[in-house]
């Protein structure tokens, strides 16, 4: 399955929020949208970094409260692992996997945002596919073929 049609199931909202937003500010995103990353950017339109509770957490760790009073993109990952819509299921699932990453962006071929990808969804449609397969296997064995 490719993510396109992933992104037709599960829609194509990206959470996004400024490099200059406050932390304060991407915690309260977070915890309204029920999510656990955002893609950060400046246009809302073009992939800028990846910002997590994860982030969060390790910088309060290492710097103090007084992360809460700076901005997203002094945390925010810059590097970011991106996806065309026609990439495979398996594909992100190697890929998120390899990288150690929970949320891949699908982009076009300008590098516009189409869509969000999390493990979540990857695991998802994996379950699916298998309840599937079961679905038929069991369908062959008790109806002799």
């Amino acid at each position: 399955m490719k993510l396109d049609v992933i992104l037709n199931v599960k829609g194509r909202e990206v959470a996004t929020i400024r490099p200059d937003a406050p932390v304060q500010e991407l915690l309260a995103e977070l915890q309204e949208r029920h999510v656990g990353a955002l893609v950060v950017s400046a246009d809302g339109n073009r992939v800028d970094g990846m910002v997590s509770e994860r982030d969060v957490v390790r910088d309060l760790a290492a710097q103090g409260p007084q992360v809460m009073q700076s901005p997203v993109s002094a945390l925010m990952s810059r590097v970011v692992q991106c996806a065309p819509p026609s990439a495979s299921v398996e594909d992100i699932m190697a890929l998120m996997t390899e990288r150690r990453v929970r949320h891949i962006p699908v982009v076009d071929e300008d590098g516009g945002m189409m869509g969000l990808v999390s493990i979540g969804d990857v695991v998802k449609n994996r379950l699916g596919e298998l309840e599937g397969e079961r679905d038929a296997l069991i369908h062959y064995v008790t109806n002799g073929g």
